[in-house]
């Protein structure tokens, strides 16, 4: 596990039962920390069977007029930049060893309209990126899918959405849940189904997929 907050990382070995983990605080923007990160698993681990690309940001965002070059340089870095510098220092191991699933969080926003312009434009990258990955590694026996999540119930997201509009968690929660077909959110942990599915045998037969979680809202949004 990966996070530039070790804090944050270490609260989320702590979740896993059972198992071996391995906690690195790094900045994913910085190739070199990409390379020692990959480095590290193998030293601690020997191989490399999944990469799970999970970094997103979007604070700061806007339409196009409004949007600074700063803030579109940050969102592009941390969003795409990082998981295309991770999946480079990966890939040399995973083709050697002909084996390996790379899964990324994308977003349902990808795939439709969006007010906003860094944040959906970096998720399109991802998906693009990830099928080219998917087509030119497909013969090295290594897999590359996108999960594009929709409205997930974490406190990131209800906790900025009420600090920005002075509104009640309770009344952010069920303003999402009435923009979802299927009737509420989803949680963390279909988002980790998904990504568990995507890693496993069962999906062997899988890869330059975009599968979305997200209770019917790309069909509510298409």
């Amino acid at each position: 596990m990966v996070d530039i907050n070790r804090d944050w990382a270490e609260e989320t070995r702590d979740m896993i039962g059972g198992g071996d983990s391995m906690v690195v605080t790094a900045d994913v923007t910085e190739e070199a920390s990409c390379r020692d990160i990959v480095r590290q698993a193998l030293d601690r681990f020997g191989r490399i069977d999944v990469l799970h690309n999970n970094v997103g940001l979007s604070k700061g965002d806007r339409a196009t007029p409004d949007l600074g070059a700063d803030i579109w340089d940050r969102i592009m870095t941390l969003n795409l930049k990082s998981m295309f510098m991770l999946c480079k220092a990966a890939l040399p191991s995973m083709r050697e060893r002909r084996s390996g699933s790379i899964i990324t969080i994308s977003s349902t926003s990808s795939l439709s309209m969006r007010p906003t312009v860094a944040y959906k434009t970096s998720k399109g990258a991802i998906n693009t990126f990830t099928q080219h990955v998917a087509a030119e590694n497909a013969a090295f026996g290594v897999r590359a899918n996108v999960i594009l999540p929709g409205l997930i119930n974490t406190p990131m997201a209800i906790e900025r959405r009420a600090e920005e509009s002075g509104r009640s968690r309770n009344e952010i929660r069920a303003e999402r849940d009435a923009l979802v077909p299927m009737g509420k959110m989803g949680e963390a942990r279909d988002v980790a189904n998904a990504a568990v599915f995507l890693a496993s045998d069962e999906a062997k037969y899988i890869t330059g997929a975009l599968l979305p979680v997200d209770g019917g809202l790309l069909l509510k949004r298409g």
